[in-house]
């Protein structure tokens, strides 16, 4: 298990901006596969983007390609999120997860690949 705590929330209006981190202190981030997910009230938990341990390849979903940024700093053991282009429909609570260092890429997404969360961070974004 890995501890996960995640911040930079908040409410933002549609077309700005937010940076969400992850902080997990003490690990090296490059040992995990680092995912951010999602949860909006009334839906299920979906994939964002994630970042794999073994080769630093990025993911993300088709909904945020284009518009957020996933990065890892190993040194400050903080995985980030860059959100531009923000939409009403971007608001949801958004949760860090660590999976193992390699997940093949067709299971990326797979909530079920990923042992740690975080206890999420709420993005509200007006119209």
């Amino acid at each position: 298990q890995v501890l996960l705590a995640e911040s930079g929330g908040g409410l933002v209006q549609a077309g700005g901006s937010l940076r969400l981190s992850c902080a997990a202190p003490g690990r090296t981030l490059s040992g995990y596969t680092m995912g951010w997910f999602r949860q909006a009230p009334g839906k299920e938990r979906e994939f964002v983007s994630a970042v794999r341990g073994s080769d630093g390849r990025t993911y993300y979903a088709d909904s945020v390609k284009g518009r957020f940024t996933i990065s890892r700093d190993n040194a400050k053991s903080t995985l980030h999120l860059q959100m531009n282009s923000l939409t009403p429909e971007d608001t949801a609570a958004y949760y860090c997860a660590a999976g193992a260092r390699h997940i093949i890429v067709s299971a990326i997404s797979a909530a079920s690949q990923y042992h740690s969360w975080g206890q999420g961070t709420q993005v509200t974004v007006s119209s």
